[in-house]
């Protein structure tokens, strides 16, 4: 594929699971419209993959439709699941969701090996309120189950599975100003098909710097994720994200690919709703 194209897709990729990862759902109920249309833009520097000792930024805007149905969403939690289960305290759901690609020229330690495809994401996802601590805030337990796919736009293939349990604590009115907040801290465990994508180092790709390696399953890494969302008015949001991910400690850690066990990632960007449906839910 052109590489211009596929950078295009790299960056509106980022863009859209950034946007959508970054609206932040109401703590109160209130009524919202059924379906919005509307275009996000965002920029962002994250590591190549888990463990990368390179970052680069993307971004770019594209549209960004919302949907509120009773099974199938569009929202904050994934671009597109169906919601099997829903409670006040509790949601059981299908979700999907991507990563983006790496090109291996553009990062040292995987010159001369293949290029890690885009990624997408498909499986149950648990959610459990387990405390409400204020009027605006809460603590969530949640628990996604996954199995893991590339993509090239050619091909698909199974990549395995990722387990990603993380605790979060969401705040709707921060300091009374508006401000969403979420913070959250996750733990990922994959098996070995995956470890092997991101870390296995196969004979023909092995340097003096860089020997053979057999990826191991368990551990991938841990993640402190905080997020925020800035109403500039009814219709326009900027968002903001940062995460600083630990891979000490993980199942791989000897691979010549894992180049940093402490590395970060920061995101920033801007929604705009210009249509909202006459029709709303109760959200």
């Amino acid at each position: 594929m052109n590489r211009k194209i596929r950078a295009l897709i790299q960056i509106g990729t980022f863009t859209f699971v950034m946007s959508a990862s970054l609206l932040i759902q109401p703590a109160q109920a209130e009524e919202k419209p059924l379906y919005e249309l509307g275009v996000a833009a965002g920029v962002g520097y994250l590591p190549d993959y888990p463990g990368a000792g390179q970052s680069h930024f993307n971004g770019i805007a594209l549209p960004f439709p919302i949907y509120r149905g009773e099974f199938f969403r569009s929202d904050s939690k994934g671009l597109l699941r169906g919601r099997l289960v829903h409670s006040k305290n509790f949601e059981l759901d299908i979700s999907l969701a991507g990563s983006l690609d790496a090109d291996s020229d553009d990062n040292d330690a995987r010159r001369e090996m293949p290029d890690l495809d885009h990624m997408a994401e498909i499986g149950p996802r648990i959610q459990w309120t387990i405390a409400r601590a204020a009027k605006w805030a809460k603590v969530d337990l949640e628990l996604p189950v996954r199995a893991v796919f590339s993509t090239d736009f050619s091909s698909v293939e199974h990549r395995g599975f990722l387990v990603e349990p993380q605790i979060a604590y969401q705040h709707d009115n921060f300091l009374d100003s508006g401000v969403k907040l979420k913070l959250g801290l996750s733990a990922a465990f994959a098996d070995e098909d995956l470890q092997d994508y991101f870390y296995q180092v196969d004979t023909q790709y092995a340097l003096p710097t860089r020997p053979t390696y057999d990826g191991q399953s368990g551990y991938l890494g841990s993640r402190l994720r905080l997020l925020l969302q800035i109403p500039l008015s009814k219709t326009t949001k900027v968002f903001m994200a940062g995460d600083l991910n630990s891979h000490h400690g993980v199942a791989n850690v000897d691979s010549p690919l894992l180049r940093e066990e402490l590395s970060y990632g920061a995101g920033v960007g801007l929604i705009w709703s210009f249509y909202q449906s006459d029709q709303t839910v109760n959200e």
